[in-house]
């Protein structure tokens, strides 16, 4: 991304006619420094300021504006991340016990035999592919 995402984030919101505020720029800055996605009774934990009801608002407004994405586990609970476009781009290791969501990155290599792969495959049924999301199920470390 070539521009700083509080910078993007700010555009967005702003036309959207909503304000970055302070609490909205900590959320942001929360999630991208989080290294996953998280739920919310995890961002409650990192501020004692955060109230359920405004993180709900909050995510909801960011979400709608296109800086937060939701993404669903496979234990019901959402958790959220700043979108790909801000952040970097990055796959995800999901628990199949307990739905705990990381961020993975895959090697140079692996990631073009990806891109070649979904773009033949697209192709094969007369789609131009312009993005993917690509999710690995297992079991955390915790849950072993």
């Amino acid at each position: 991304m070539s521009l700083e995402p509080h910078t993007v984030v700010a555009d967005r919101l702003h036309r959207a006619r909503q304000r970055y505020t302070g609490g909205r720029r900590a959320l942001v800055t929360t999630l991208l420094g989080a290294g996953r996605p998280l739920t919310i009774a995890e961002l409650l934990d990192t501020d004692e300021a955060w109230s359920q009801s405004s993180l709900y608002r909050n995510l909801g407004v960011l979400e709608s504006c296109g800086v937060v994405s939701r993404l669903p586990s496979t234990d019901g609970v959402a958790r959220f991340e700043v979108a790909e476009e801000l952040s970097r781009h990055h796959h995800h290791l999901v628990c199949s016990a307990c739905g705990r969501l990381d961020d993975v990155d895959l090697p140079a290599r692996v990631e073009a035999t990806r891109h070649r792969g979904t773009a033949e495959a697209g192709e094969a049924l007369g789609y131009e592919v312009e993005e993917h999301r690509l999710e690995l199920i297992g079991r955390c470390a915790d849950c072993r």
